[in-house]
C-alpha cells in the first residue's frame, strides 16, 4: 500500500482549477519530485496535503487514513511535514529553540508541568533538546557549535533553509515535502543539500516528496519525477524517460514553430 495515495483531487480557487483530476501516490521509502513550469499548481498539491487549502473534490490517503478536514498541525501529527518556498522560520528564536518548539507536537507534559518545573517536565525538555542537537548535527558544522544559540534571523540565506529542513525533521514525520529546497543556492550550497536530500532517506528513513526547477538536482535524487502542467499531470517516470518526454518539452518550451504552422 502506498504511503500517500491521492485520488481525483481538485482545487478550484474563483472557478479557476488550480489543479485537476490529478491521481498520486508515493510509497513508503521513495523520493518523488514533482516538477513543472510556474503555475503548474506544484504548491498548491502541497497545500491541499498539509492542510493550507482545502481540496474541492477528490481523496488524500496517509497511510490508509484521509487527512481531509484536518487542521495542519493535525496533519503533523499523522507524520506529514513541509518546508516552504519561502523560508519561515522563528526568526527571533534561536537555532535549537526552533527545533525545540517544533517537537511540542510529539511532548506529555502539559502546561501545568512547565509552570511549576516539574521533574518530568525537565527531564522532557531535556530530551527535546538533545533530539534538537542530534538533528542539527545532521547538518556538520552548518547549524552546530555556537550557532545553536544565534537567533535564525542572524544565519544566512542557506542556513535558514537548512534550518528549515531540520525544523520538519524535529516533528518526527514519516514523509516529508520539500518545497524548492534549493531555491535561492549557488552551485556549491546546491551541491551539498542534493546530497543532503538522499541522506535524509537512507539515513534517516524518511520519505521525500519535493518540487524543484533544478533539473540536476531532481534528476540526481529522484527514484521517480512527476510533471504537472496546469494542475494535471502529464508525465511520470524515470528522470530519463520524463526529460525527453515530448508534452514535457512542450510544456516548458512551448510548441515547436513547425507543429503550430501545422495547425492552420
Amino acid at each position: 500500500m502506498s504511503l500517500l495515495e491521492i485520488r481525483g483531487l481538485q482545487v478550484t480557487f474563483g472557478g479557476l482549477d488550480a489543479l485537476s483530476s490529478l491521481d498520486f501516490h508515493v510509497n513508503d521509502g521513495e523520493i518523488v519530485s514533482v516538477i513543472g513550469p510556474n503555475g503548474a499548481g506544484k504548491t498548491t498539491f502541497f497545500n491541499a496535503i498539509s492542510g493550507m487549502v482545502p481540496p474541492t473534490e477528490g481523496e488524500i490517503l496517509f497511510d490508509g487514513e484521509s487527512v481531509l478536514g484536518l487542521d495542519p498541525n493535525q496533519i503533523t501529527e499523522m507524520g506529514i511535514a513541509r518546508t516552504f518556498q519561502n523560508v519561515r522560520l522563528f526568526p527571533n528564536m534561536t537555532v535549537v529553540e526552533n527545533l525545540m518548539v517544533s517537537q511540542h507536537c510529539r511532548t506529555s507534559q502539559l502546561f501545568v508541568g512547565a509552570l511549576f518545573q516539574t521533574k518530568a517536565f525537565k527531564k522532557e525538555e531535556r530530551e527535546i533538546r538533545e533530539r534538537a542537537e542530534e538533528i542539527l548535527a545532521f547538518f556538520g558544522t552548518r547549524l552546530t557549535g555556537y550557532r545553536l544559540d544565534q537567533p535564525a534571523f542572524a544565519l544566512s540565506y542557506a542556513n535558514r533553509r537548512r534550518l528549515e529542513i531540520a525544523r520538519a525533521m524535529a516533528t518526527q514525520p514519516r514523509l516529508l515535502l520539500l518545497d524548492e529546497p534549493v531555491a535561492g543556492m549557488n552551485p556549491m550550497e546546491t551541491a551539498e543539500l542534493t546530497g543532503l536530500i538522499g541522506r535524509l532517506r537512507d539515513e534517516w528513513g524518511f520519505t521525500i516528496v519535493f518540487i524543484e526547477h533544478d533539473m540536476k538536482v531532481v534528476r540526481d535524487v529522484s527514484d521517480r519525477v512527476v510533471v504537472l502542467d496546469h494542475g494535471v499531470p502529464i508525465a511520470e517516470g524515470s528522470y530519463e524517460s520524463v526529460s525527453t518526454d515530448p508534452d514535457v518539452i512542450e510544456a516548458y518550451l512551448g510548441r515547436p514553430l513547425e507543429s503550430r504552422k501545422d495547425r492552420r
